[in-house]
């Protein structure tokens, strides 16, 4: 019988936990640093940070740990992968070198050039005023975009030149390297794959949230809601995302002499010309996953084991249902969160940014839960979800009242 170490301590891991526990193989499941909303579950936290690499070894020998699953950008991006495996200790996720597709824009548009992978066109950008000058002779609306990792927030769509202009100064105050792309009209999803070296398997497709208010309005966030599977992208353009995306994906990282076992999340977006690529992220989405795991009809740690070595694994997902969750976040998010505050206990919620004790939950982050309902239908799924929400004593925590809506109104290519 196998133990599991997830590492991390949001929705997307208590998801990750809740799919490891159902296999019959997994006698415990451990999530280091965890939050205490998980233990409602089973999961065991521990109190170790996701960047104690050294930490998080010692406590996979001492406890006889079979895998280790990453679940944040942040400890791929500084190689706990490649740490992990020189101590020889068996973990699933993208090495330092893989992990560049997400933590540098730059990097990632560079190998979807060199690999003729549709994207939109680029510009990079170090300095200040050689990027205000371009900008205020492209075309709108414009995407510029912070080159590190962001949590999902180091994107501005601008329209006019004044917000550019804002957006530009703002980021490079605090980075050197910005990109400026081309705006990309469309319908955006997300597809995510889990590979084992030339293996790879699909998740169904999802549909994240990004901006904070209602109608797509308000800054980005880390995203405030999902819903599986998007009624637009069809048979055939999943197809044509294999194709064109996800196969020259994995062969140009193969062909760029890395090894790859681990998640890799498109963002895509279907335009009137085709699906492209929005970003690469190399872990599972947050809020996608709490709504995407839960499909899954299998043994999520026997797939996991497969691709680890490199055998095609068995999965199947139930057809029958939609599944979509709503993000509870405190006031001031993303901003200024202001915690301290009482969040609801739910045992059918994925939790995230919580303190004090599974029975008396605080607010110690942005985001703090997930509600999650499934129905026939889109639409169905999203009363269910908003009939559980009036059940529930939220106080101040802010949550979207339309996640869903482009499902239920918008085809492929209305704006």
């Amino acid at each position: 019988m196998a133990k599991v170490l997830i590492v991390g301590g949001g929705g997307r891991e208590h998801a990750i936990g809740r799919a490891m526990l159902a296999s019959p193989q997994v006698t415990a499941v451990y999530c280091a640093p965890g939050n205490p909303g998980m233990t409602l579950t089973g999961i065991q936290c521990v109190a170790i940070a996701e960047m104690d690499f050294v930490g998080l070894g010692d406590f996979v020998r001492q406890a006889g740990i079979d895998l280790t699953f990453v679940g944040p950008e942040a400890p791929l991006a500084a190689g706990i992968v490649d740490y992990f495996e020189a101590e020889g200790l068996p973990i699933f996720g993208a090495n330092q070198a893989v992990a560049r597709l997400e933590s540098s824009k730059v990097f990632a548009k560079d190998f979807m050039r060199r690999h003729q992978i549709p994207t939109a066109d680029f510009t990079v950008f170090h300095d200040t005023a050689a990027a205000l000058a371009y900008s205020q002779q492209a075309p709108l609306p414009q995407v510029i975009k912070v080159d590190g990792l962001a949590a999902g927030k180091g994107v501005t769509v601008a329209k006019t030149h004044a917000a550019a202009e804002h957006a530009i100064t703002t980021a490079l105050a605090v980075t050197q390297t910005i990109l400026i792309e081309a705006f990309m009209a469309g319908f955006e999803f997300s597809q995510m794959v889990l590979v084992g070296g030339d293996r790879f398997c699909l998740l169904p497709t999802a549909q994240d949230h990004k901006r904070l208010l209602d109608g797509d309005h308000g800054p980005n966030t880390g995203g405030m809601g999902a819903y599986s599977p998007v009624p637009q992208i069809t048979p055939a353009i999943r197809q044509q995302t294999i194709e064109q995306i996800i196969k020259p994906t994995i062969a140009g990282i193969k062909a760029d002499g890395a090894t790859f076992n681990g998640v890799l999340y498109v963002g895509g977006i279907l335009t009137a010309t085709g699906v492209q690529v929005i970003e690469y992220n190399l872990r599972l989405g947050d809020p996608e996953t709490q709504i995407l795991l839960p499909q899954l009809r299998g043994d999520f740690y026997q797939v996991i084991v497969d691709l680890c070595h490199h055998r095609q694994p068995t999965l199947t997902w139930q057809t029958a249902a939609t599944y979509l969750g709503v993000v509870l976040a405190t006031p001031g998010y993303p901003d200024h969160p202001q915690t301290g505050g009482a969040v609801p206990t739910l045992p059918t919620a994925d939790y995230a940014g919580v303190s004090g004790t599974p029975q008396h939950l605080v607010s110690a982050g942005g985001r703090v839960m997930m509600v999650l309902a499934q129905g026939a239908d889109l639409a169905m799924a999203q009363r269910q979800a908003y009939a559980q929400l009036a059940q529930l004593d939220t106080g101040q925590l802010q949550f979207r009242h339309d996640i869903g809506w482009q499902g239920l109104t918008t085809t492929a290519f209305e704006q």
